[in-house]
């Protein structure tokens, strides 16, 4: 199959000037996953304790991030991949001295949290 027999590609603007996340549902795109980007150098900033009924997997671009996961403490730095499997308590938040980026990876065309905090 050539691009040009496949369905048209498109591209969509997640993260703007200036914000801190974006997000996109892949559902909305013909996607089977959704994505959170985060960009922020606020101290202490990510979501409470919450958990989805998939995987999620976060991709570390740069800063470090403090996340928990079951009741564990570990910190990830840019560089490094943290996967948490379904239906498992975690939170992160922004404890490095540079900006957090990373890229947060629902194994989910929509987003489903249940929030525990």
């Amino acid at each position: 199959m050539s691009i040009s027999d496949a369905a048209p590609y498109q591209v969509t603007t997640v993260l703007e000037a200036g914000a801190g996340s974006g997000q996109l549902q892949g559902r909305e795109h013909g996607g089977t996953v959704s994505v959170i980007l985060v960009s922020t150098d606020e101290p202490g900033a990510g979501p409470a304790l919450h958990q989805h009924p998939y995987d999620e997997t976060f991709v570390m671009h740069g800063g470090e991030a403090e996340f928990t996961v079951a009741g564990q403490v570990l910190v990830a730095r840019a560089g490094q991949v943290v996967v948490v499997p379904p239906q498992t308590p975690h939170k992160f938040r922004n404890v490095g001295s540079d900006r957090l980026v990373m890229t947060n990876i629902h194994a989910n065309d929509v987003f489903i949290t249940e929030w525990l905090e």
